[in-house]
């Protein structure tokens, strides 16, 4: 039990890793983007800018998920990466099929990966709402400056 929490436990902790890192990653995109956001229009933009947030987070899912992965088939609980990959997807997103399942003495690892899965589209979803919250109060700062300078 205590091997299973130590291996859960560096799997979320290099999870949050990549999350952040991730994030890091976009918050200078997000810089060098601004003066193209903040000129009208804006509708189009926001919807360019939700669509790549969104597809920057569905890579980081991703290679978290994989990062399961990859550490069931180092522990060689699975014996194939599509059922390693399974797994990992469906233990991720709390789906719980059941149709494949770990050894009894490792499923304590199925119930901290469901766990790594809500804490990351947790933090990915706050930060998309963050990027969102900071655009649209830049782009309005920005009409009411040029509003006021005319």
């Amino acid at each position: 039990m205590i091997l299973q929490l130590g291996i859960g436990t560096a799997l979320i902790v290099a999870s949050i890793l990549i999350a952040g890192g991730g994030f890091l990653l976009l918050e200078p995109a997000l810089e060098r983007s601004q003066p193209w956001l903040l000129r009208p229009p804006h509708a189009g933009k926001v919807l360019v800018l939700l669509s790549g947030a969104v597809l920057w987070f569905l890579l980081i899912l991703t290679a978290a998920v994989w990062l399961w992965a990859a550490a069931f088939l180092a522990l060689g609980l699975f014996a194939t990466i599509e059922a390693a990959v399974y797994f990992s997807v469906v233990a991720f997103t709390t789906l719980g099929f059941g149709d494949i399942l770990l050894p009894q003495n490792w499923r304590l690892l199925a119930g901290m990966a469901a766990v790594n899965g809500l804490l990351m589209i947790g933090f990915q979803t706050a930060v998309l709402i963050e990027v969102l919250r900071r655009v649209r109060t830049a782009q309005e700062k920005h009409r009411k400056r040029s509003f006021q300078g005319k």
